[in-house]
């Protein structure tokens, strides 16, 4: 087996997981930066919408409409440092060093724009391509940075901890302590350790456990069920955030549908052409993302439609082509013109609100083991995530969290052994049936643990899985492990700690939604 040894093992390399590269190399650390595929194939490089960066308005009003959007759930810590924080890494990086080509007026102001949840524009955005514009230019200066090592096609498989992996049977005695993590080379199919100071998981959200979700392939918190199995601690994973509004044809793929059409002004309508969520909240169609979608599914399950639409008549066809030319473009490519026909929506899973519990240097319980962006928790979104505020904390909890290390790394001792031999066996596992079990799986999720649950749902739920979880398991033990196998496995896990933190709560509140139908 080969070994690579580094300082510091990046477990992703979307927003969180790039921009951390970026600090701790500068800082003089040797860097491993692994990725499932190529640089832009992250969530971070989905995101439409834009990325919060406070102008005219304080910071107490962007505080307080995030402790809004979590129903007064959210950690005041976490909310106090991203508001404080969070302008300035927007100013240092993006800004100043980078020059993300943002939005500007004729004069050169940034544009603002505003999206559910949010009591002002405060939102800047690069047309409906945000996410994509802010990575393809961090990964553009990763590339070009001494001392990071970026391996696409590098799937993590376990990580490496002196309790399950060192050869000193005292080490389990010891507290949890990370030192790395077993890497899948997908191209050759070798399986190596990659030996590291600090591990940092910044593999993204969970949503493709869901049967319709806006996120990337891959997305089934492969940092999360990693982390879970070495004894850390995970938190709030019953609050999976469900996007009102992703693209709705029989037969076509999901994708996205940018909040920012109802922060211009289009709204949402039933198939009578009514405004169906006016009554339910004084915001209507800029109401909280879990209200929206929770209305949209009530409205669905009365009328029996299979969707519901975005109006964008108040909005002038050409301002709509040149604003959103991503959405324009992806729904024309099935058939429908966003500049003359209503836009079809349906809620899919999109965002994580739980995860690896860290605090505000994306430490976990777990000695040497980080969790950033989406992966990580420090309870900044509560039981719901306000718009636009993903991408502004990658980009603080990759700062601090690097800033934190560089200093540990410095100044602490780390033992660092030769892990045990990877041992697997040679067989080739049946991708048939790995489909079909994904499939499963989404299904499952999404009918019983999705928008509204309920604890014959969520009971229903968790047998199937644990049934399934077998499977999975006499798969991994008896056939090679591949990209695949290694998603599999981390999915069932992923959902089944999503439906047992959803049957420990009993209440609703944000996105976690819960009706009594004994």
């Amino acid at each position: 087996m080969k070994t690579i040894h580094t300082d510091c093992l990046v477990i992703g390399a979307g927003l969180a997981g790039s921009v951390y590269a970026l600090h701790a190399a500068r800082s003089g650390l040797r860097v491993e930066l692994l990725s499932l595929d190529g640089p832009l194939v992250a969530n971070s490089d989905w995101a439409q919408g834009g990325i919060i960066y406070e102008n005219s308005a304080t910071p107490e009003k962007l505080a307080h409409d995030i402790i809004a959007a979590s129903d007064g759930t959210a950690n005041p810590a976490a909310v106090e440092h991203l508001v404080r924080e969070g302008p300035m890494a927007v100013k240092e990086l993006l800004l100043d060093e980078l020059g993300v080509a943002f939005d500007r007026d004729a004069v050169g102001e940034l544009e603002f724009t505003r999206e559910g949840g949010h009591s002002t524009r405060r939102i800047i955005h690069a047309k409906d391509m945000t996410g994509h514009a802010i990575l393809h230019t961090v990964a553009t200066r990763v590339d070009a940075t001494a001392g990071i090592t970026r391996r696409s096609g590098w799937v993590a498989v376990d990580l490496l901890t002196l309790s399950h992996n060192g050869e000193n049977p005292a080490d389990r005695y010891a507290p949890l302590t990370c030192y790395g993590a077993y890497v899948l080379d997908a191209g050759s199919g070798e399986v190596q350790a990659v030996i590291a100071k600090k591990t940092i998981l910044a593999t993204g959200g969970l949503g493709q456990i869901f049967q319709h979700s806006t996120n990337q392939p891959g997305s089934v918190g492969h940092g999360m069920a990693m982390a879970y199995r070495v004894g850390a601690r995970l938190i709030d994973l019953e609050y999976v955030q469900f996007h009102p509004t992703a693209f709705y044809q029989k037969n076509a793929p999901r994708f996205l549908i940018t909040e920012a059409l109802r922060g211009e002004g289009a709204v949402l309508v039933n198939g009578r052409g009514e405004r169906f969520i006016d009554a339910q909240h004084p915001r209507g169609s800029l109401a909280p993302r879990d209200i929206v979608a929770r209305a949209i599914h009530q409205e669905l399950a009365s009328s029996g439609d299979a969707c519901v639409y975005l109006d964008l008549s108040a909005l002038k066809p050409e301002f709509i082509r040149d604003r959103f030319p991503g959405v324009v473009a992806g729904c024309a490519a099935q058939g429908v013109d966003i500049t003359k026909e209503p836009l079809p929506v349906v809620p899919a899973a999109h965002f994580s609100c739980g995860g690896v519990h860290t605090d505000l240097q994306g430490r976990t319980n777990v000695r040497n083991l980080n969790a950033i962006g989406e992966t990580g928790c420090t309870g900044l979104h509560g039981a719901n995530r306000l718009a636009s505020t993903s991408l502004l904390e990658c980009l603080t909890s990759a700062k601090f969290t690097a800033q934190a290390d560089v200093r540990a790394i410095t100044t602490d001792a780390f033992r660092l052994p030769h892990p045990q031999a990877w041992r697997s066996a040679e067989k080739e596992v049946d991708a048939t049936l790995i489909r079909q079990d994904l499939q499963l799986l989404r299904s499952t999720m999404w009918n019983y643990a999705g928008i509204v649950r309920s604890p014959k749902r969520l009971t229903r739920a968790r047998r199937i899985l644990l049934e399934l979880r077998e499977e999975i398991q006499s798969f991994y033990r008896d056939y090679r492990v591949t990209r695949e196998l290694i998603e599999l496995r981390n999915a069932v896990q992923t959902a089944l700690l999503v439906v047992h933190a959803a049957s420990l709560n009993p209440v609703s509140k944000g996105c976690h939604y819960v009706v009594d139908q004994e």
